[in-house]
C-alpha cells in the first residue's frame, strides 16, 4: 500500500512535467523529471549537507527539491525558484518549513533572496536549460549567481548540453564535470567553486 501511495505523486508529477514540456519546451529542460540517481548525484556534488542557505533554480515538480531537503541540515533554508505556476503547486505540496517556494524567473535571484530575508547562499543548484536561453540573458543569470554566492560557495548545473561551461567561465572559471548515465537522457553535472578574493597588495 505504501508503494502505491508513493507511486501516485510520482506518476502525477511525470504527467504534469510532460504536459508542461509540450506547452513550453524552451522553459522545461526535459520530457521527464530527473531520475533519483541524478538527484542524489547533484546533491552529493553540491555538498548541501554543509550549507545554511541553498538556492534551486528551475525546481520543476520537486524531485531534486526533495533530495536537497533530505540532505540539508535541519536549520538550513532552501529557496526554490520556479517560473511555472503549475510546478510551484507541486512544490507547495512538499510541506517542509525549510522550503521557500518562489514563483519567478532566475533573473530575480538577488531580489528573491532579499524578499525572503535570506543570507547569501553557500550553494546554488540549477536545472534550467542554459542551451535554450539567449546568450545575453544566460550570462546575466550566471553573473548574478556568481555575485550572490559566498566565497567558497558552489554552483552546480545539470545540463544536457555543454554550453553553460563556456558561458560561466568568465564568472567562476573552469568547471569540474561529471556525467550521470542513469538518467533519461544522460546529463552532465558541472560544478564551480567561487574563489575568495585576495587582499590588495598580495
Amino acid at each position: 500500500m505504501l508503494k502505491t501511495r508513493r507511486a501516485r505523486p510520482q506518476l502525477r508529477d511525470r504527467i504534469a512535467f510532460f504536459k508542461e514540456f509540450l506547452k513550453n519546451p524552451q522553459q522545461v529542460a526535459s520530457v521527464v523529471p530527473s531520475s533519483r540517481f541524478l538527484e542524489r548525484r547533484v546533491v552529493e556534488v553540491a555538498g548541501v549537507q554543509a550549507a545554511g542557505t541553498v538556492v534551486e533554480l528551475g525546481a520543476g515538480t520537486g524531485g531534486t527539491t526533495r533530495a536537497i531537503l533530505g540532505a540539508m541540515p535541519r536549520d538550513a533554508k532552501l529557496l526554490s525558484i520556479e517560473i511555472n505556476s503549475k510546478f510551484r503547486a507541486s512544490l507547495e505540496r512538499i510541506g517542509d518549513s525549510r522550503l521557500v517556494a518562489h514563483t519567478g524567473s532566475a533573473h530575480e535571484l538577488e531580489e528573491a533572496l532579499s524578499l525572503h530575508n535570506l543570507p547569501a547562499p553557500e550553494v546554488v543548484i540549477s536545472g534550467i536549460p542554459f542551451s535554450k536561453i539567449g546568450r545575453t540573458s544566460a550570462s546575466r543569470i550566471l553573473e548574478t549567481i556568481s555575485s550572490v554566492l559566498v566565497p567558497g560557495g558552489r554552483f552546480v548545473a545539470y545540463q544536457l548540453h555543454k554550453r553553460v561551461e563556456s558561458l560561466c567561465r568568465p564568472f567562476l572559471g573552469p568547471a569540474r564535470v561529471a556525467v550521470e548515465l542513469r538518467n533519461i537522457p544522460p546529463l552532465r553535472i558541472y560544478r564551480w567553486e567561487k574563489q575568495a578574493k585576495m587582499p590588495d597588495g598580495i
